[in-house]
């Protein structure tokens, strides 16, 4: 596994990707969409399993703010 965070667009229908998130958002308050987005950023950290990735995604997050 590579040790550098993929910055590149990575999907192959970025469009079906980004619907498929609002979708399921749809309908959520948002105390459950944060609650939603939580999760998911667990989840995803979990199965990236590389605490130098994730890392680099946090600094490039917090840097986009």
């Amino acid at each position: 596994m590579s040790s550098e965070l993929v910055t590149e667009p990575n999907y192959s229908d970025p469009d079906a990707a980004f619907r498929m998130i609002a979708e399921a958002h749809r309908d959520l308050s948002e105390a459950e969409s944060v609650a939603l987005n939580a999760r998911l950023v667990l989840i995803f950290a979990n199965h990236i399993g590389d605490v130098e990735i994730l890392r680099q995604a946090l600094a490039l997050a917090r840097e986009a703010r």
